[in-house]
């Protein structure tokens, strides 16, 4: 997972390094056309230069696009199998039946966190993530700031990202209702009463004139609070069967 973040901040940097060697040359895509769409890449391939040194230039940029996405792809592979075959496949799919956590997030998670039930309760694993708030006292007095951001960076980037989701209403269709095709009823349950309690949260914190930001990390820690109950709830049960067979 790490060598796929890896792998995005350089494919960053190279479209980038192309995007800027074209505005270096005032060459623009087309109006209305978004950089890295379909129709854009449709449009880089029919650029022409007349100078040797720019053709060059570009083809080399663009190769190495192509070779970064090559790199991303095989990742990815070996990524999705791991989802389906390891020995932590069970809790991989259980944490994708929560809204906003596919694939590449629930084995993030996994990866950064190991054994869920290692955390005697979920503020442990908050807390783990660096998604509690600091606190300071004085005499009978005690004040809340800001969060620590002392702990797991990837976990905590991973979570805040797909809790902006939770702005919409609750609803289960398309992407989220294939991933939870199979998957444990207890999981889609609790996965259903968070989409409701997220979805409130969020929208109460805004209504009191906070930004949408600290609504959305607000969110994050309470996610990972459904997040550790899916999680145990899982190894419990693989346990289960273990002591059984």
């Amino acid at each position: 997972m790490r060598a796929r973040h890896d792998a995005r901040e350089d494919l960053q940097s190279s479209r980038q390094r192309l995007i800027h060697f074209l505005l270096r040359n005032e060459i623009r895509p087309p109006q209305g056309v978004r950089n890295w769409s379909v129709k854009h890449r449709e449009w880089l391939k029919r650029l022409t230069f007349d100078r040797a040194s720019h053709r060059v230039v570009f083809q080399e940029y663009l190769h190495a696009i192509y070779e970064v996405e090559d790199r991303m792809n095989r990742i990815e592979a070996q990524i999705h199998e791991e989802a389906l075959q390891s020995e932590h496949a069970p809790v991989i799919q259980a944490l994708q039946t929560l809204r906003g956590v596919a694939e590449v997030t629930a084995v993030t998670l996994v990866a950064e966190i190991g054994q869920f039930s290692r955390f005697s309760n979920p503020r442990q694993l908050m807390s783990y993530a660096g998604l509690v708030p600091k606190e300071y006292s004085s005499g009978s007095s005690r004040w809340q700031g800001s969060i620590t951001k002392t702990g797991n960076s990837q976990i905590r980037r991973s979570i805040v990202e797909v809790c902006w989701s939770y702005r919409h209403r609750p609803s289960l269709k398309g992407e989220l209702l294939k991933r939870q095709e199979g998957q444990d009823p207890e999981a889609k349950r609790i996965a259903w009463k968070a989409q409701h309690r997220l979805h409130m949260k969020y929208h109460r914190i805004s209504a009191k004139g906070k930004g949408g930001k600290v609504a959305v990390v607000a969110v994050a820690r309470e996610l990972l609070g459904f997040i550790w109950s899916i999680a145990c709830f899982i190894e419990d049960k693989q346990v289960s069967k273990l002591n059984v067979a």
